[in-house]
């Protein structure tokens, strides 16, 4: 059973919102406007902010309530699925979001899905990276950099809070989480941190642009 809950959140995770969203009501595919982002970034300035609000909350929902399902039913284990289960699940749906099986493994960064699980797994070091993110968005007006500054907060906030035994056996899946799936939310960000170095990043407000590459991921 636990293997199927694991499934499960992959699956669920793998579902395209942004793509879903923009078809049914932009009649557009998203992944050819902008940066070929199917989060919810590119659809808002594809769409409009509404559009923005809609998807963030779904892609966020499809990490949260996946992982909270996983945390009450894992709750009744013991052993090894009562400590880690949700940690597992919810690494599950972000690399579902990041990886989904129905767009040929070509997805999004996972930032939205990673706070949804996150709110879960660790709220206070989502709080603290959650304030981050806004911070960096006033001060850049730059999602990408907001998103970069916001994973790496999370790790060190979270590294912290689990001090002074963060690989103990009790935390050491919450640990691996903490460093692994911000660097990959890092490394989904590649072809932004060139254009941010480029100065061509694109700034919250700014129309999009004719997507430039074959690039899908967000």
């Amino acid at each position: 059973m636990e293997f199927a809950i694991l499934i499960a959140g992959y699956l669920i995770g793998s579902i395209p919102f942004g793509l879903l969203i923009a078809r049914w009501f932009g009649k557009m595919d998203i992944r050819k406007f902008g940066s070929g982002n199917i989060g919810a970034t590119n659809v808002g300035r594809a769409m409009g902010f509404r559009w923005f609000i809609v998807v963030f909350l779904l892609d966020a929902l499809k990490g949260l309530l996946p992982t909270l399902v996983a945390k009450l039913m894992f709750a009744e284990e013991s052993g090894f699925w009562h400590i880690h289960g949700a940690t597992l699940v919810g690494a599950a749906t972000i690399v579902g979001h990041m990886f989904p099986c129905y767009l040929k493994f070509r997805g999004g960064k996972g930032v939205a899905t990673g706070l949804g699980v996150v709110f879960v797994l660790a709220p206070l070091a989502s709080l603290i990276a959650g304030v981050g993110f806004g911070v960096a968005t006033l001060i850049w007006r730059t999602v990408s950099i907001s998103s970069i500054l916001a994973a790496a907060m999370f790790c060190i906030v979270e590294l912290c809070l689990l001090k002074p035994h963060p690989f103990t056996t009790d935390n050491i899946a919450l640990a691996l989480f903490s460093i692994l799936i911000p660097g990959l939310i890092i490394y989904r960000h590649r072809s932004n941190i060139v254009r941010i170095f480029q100065g061509s990043e694109e700034a919250i407000g700014e129309p999009p642009r004719e997507k430039k590459s074959e690039e899908q991921s967000p």
